[in-house]
């Protein structure tokens, strides 16, 4: 896999210029979610600055309700790695982790989560509820959110703008005619 180089671009200081080179990647994981029809998230898992795994949202093509970014670069970087513990590891996603996802990053014991756009529906790294600052919890991952998060909200909603207007333009096609015109009458 390649070797995440930093880039020329300004950097938060919360991230690092290899931390925004990843989340790039990300985006582009994103991009390939949208070309299959599925919601543009993407997710990037790295080990020491490179990349050991990518993967983009699919639950739709694959029929897989677990099918999230997260899940799909977890699963190819433990299958790469070999091992389901990747206590060294980094995952960079585009959008807030859910539930779900979130705790199979905790199970993996990844090192640290970086996610760009909150999401404010399902996210668990502080939108809808924090379950990484569950101090019950045997694992407890870093997480931080923002970087490039603009950037992969704007993709998000131009996703979901094109998927509405497309569903009234079907919705429209459907629907009958607002002022049928009378039927003729028979002529005597």
């Amino acid at each position: 896999m390649p070797r995440i180089s930093p880039s020329d671009s300004l950097v938060s200081p919360a991230f690092s210029a290899a931390d925004e080179a990843a989340m790039q990647l990300a985006l582009q994981q994103a991009q390939a979610a949208w070309q299959a029809g599925e919601v543009p998230v993407g997710a990037v898992l790295t080990l020491n600055g490179e990349v050991v795994a990518t993967g983009f949202n699919r639950p739709i093509t694959t029929h897989d309700p677990t099918a999230h970014a997260e899940i799909v670069a977890l699963r190819e970087g433990a299958q790469r790695l070999g091992n389901y513990r990747l206590p060294q590891c980094e995952l960079f996603v585009t959008l807030e982790p859910c539930a779900m996802c979130a705790m199979a990053l905790m199970h993996a014991r990844v090192k640290r989560v970086v996610f760009a756009a909150p999401d404010p529906k399902t996210g668990v790294a502080g939108s809808v509820l924090d379950l990484f600052a569950q101090s019950q919890l045997n694992h407890h991952t870093h997480v931080c959110g923002g970087l490039l998060a603009d950037t992969s909200a704007a993709l998000l909603r131009q996703f979901f703008a094109e998927r509405r207007a497309a569903a009234k333009q079907r919705r429209a096609a459907d629907a009958p005619s607002p002022n049928p015109l009378p039927p003729e009458l028979p002529t005597p």
